[in-house]
């Protein structure tokens, strides 16, 4: 969105943006066609109201975009999620391009835009067969993109008192497709690495995080028509190309990976034990753990943490619980995942002694060297013992 500059003139006022009307109309036929497209960036209207805009948000919105037959795949593995990222900076950097933009399929990155490469390219090899003109709208897309961010990023620096250093605006926006058909969507702003503003898609409210957000949010309720327009995409065209997205990808995002689990144990403050189960290596996300004391559910004392990406395409996360000390062999950790055919127990193993097992080993190399050296000399004795015989010649 294009933010007006606060103060004099210190940075360049933004051009005149383009006409808020034909962006409307294109994500209207974005969502008609249901093609596979990142969002165009919306432009802040700078003067007057949008009326033309609401109307045709308004004939959007009719569309039912939740009823919408959009392209069919098998989502039965589970969640799956498109979403992007961009992050803008306030000054140059070496190590670090200006602005860049990155888009994931299920948090595996597909597409990525660099200010310093200057176009869009492929992440993932599911995506390189999509033709030069997705390529070339992608590009012009993330470049309009780093355009709005500048104004942004500036309009936060003046919000904040900033008026040097470095500084950084980031945007983060998807939508999710459930294994039971139902959808949910996100966007949020942020400065410097902290919640700014986020959208309610509910209420189609705007959230602040702090109190200098209050000044974004009152901007953003100026014209209704932002946040219809983020609704409307996140909820139409943005399922839409999730969807191509995971048919391009096939085996890749309906292949089920099952988890290795094992439970380790850590000494606690009070003089407990924190048992923690660990799921490691599945696909898909979705996962369960839960801590069993006999046949009861345990559901205080817990500590969790999300299934995160491990880097190499799968998800990992663990679920913790405080035990008495002595105990720990009494709780059991079970796990849930569409790869398995059944719940997977598992609990905590007493490892041996590890200065026990050191003994032993010792011990039967001693042994082993002594029984070494007796049959050596054994050996020297009994040559020694034979009779001595002069060698013809």
């Amino acid at each position: 969105m294009w933010l007006r500059s606060s103060g004099s003139a210190q940075h360049p006022r933004p051009p005149p943006p383009p006409s808020l009307l034909r962006l409307l109309l294109l994500l209207s036929g974005l969502v008609q066609k249901g093609a596979a497209e990142s969002p165009w960036g919306l432009p802040l209207v700078a003067d007057g109201p949008a009326s033309m805009a609401k109307v045709v948000m308004a004939e959007l919105a009719n569309l039912k975009l939740e009823n919408k037959s959009w392209p069919r795949v098998c989502v039965s593995t589970g969640t799956h999620s498109l979403r992007y990222h961009y992050l803008d900076l306030s000054e140059l950097d070496p190590s670090l391009p200006k602005f860049q933009a990155v888009g994931y399929v299920d948090d595996q990155p597909f597409i990525r835009y660099d200010s310093r490469v200057d176009k869009a390219e492929p992440q993932a090899p599911w995506i390189m067969p999509m033709n030069a003109k997705y390529w070339e709208k992608e590009t012009k897309k993330q470049k309009k993109w780093a355009e709005l961010h500048q104004v942004e990023t500036w309009q936060m620096m003046g919000y904040h008192n900033h008026s040097s250093g470095m500084h950084s605006t980031h945007r983060m926006f998807g939508c999710e497709i459930q294994e039971d058909g139902h959808s949910n969507s996100f966007w949020q702003f942020g400065y410097d690495g902290q919640d700014h503003v986020s959208l309610d898609m509910e209420t189609l409210s705007w959230v602040s995080a702090n109190p200098v957000a209050l000044l974004t949010k009152r901007r953003m309720e100026t014209e209704h028509c932002y946040a219809e327009y983020n609704k409307a995409y996140l909820e139409g065209p943005c399922l839409a190309s999730l969807r191509r997205y995971l048919e391009l990808g096939g085996q890749r995002f309906t292949r089920r990976e099952p988890p290795t689990v094992r439970v380790t144990k850590h000494s606690a403050q009070d003089g407990g034990t924190t048992l923690r189960c660990w799921a490691l290596g599945f696909y898909p996300q979705d996962i369960t753990l839960s801590w069993w004391l006999g046949e009861k559910k345990l559901n205080s004392k817990l500590e969790y943490v999300e299934a995160r990406p491990s880097g190499d395409g799968t998800y990992q996360t663990w679920m913790a619980v405080w035990v008495p000390a002595g105990d720990e062999t009494q709780y059991t950790c079970h796990v849930q995942h569409c790869s398995l055919n059944h719940t997977l127990t598992v609990s905590w193993e007493m490892p041996s002694h590890p200065r026990l097992t050191a003994v032993v080993i010792s011990l039967i190399l001693i042994l082993l060297v002594i029984g070494g050296g007796v049959s050596l000399t054994k050996c020297l004795q009994a040559r020694n013992k034979e009779p001595y015989e002069q060698p013809p010649g």
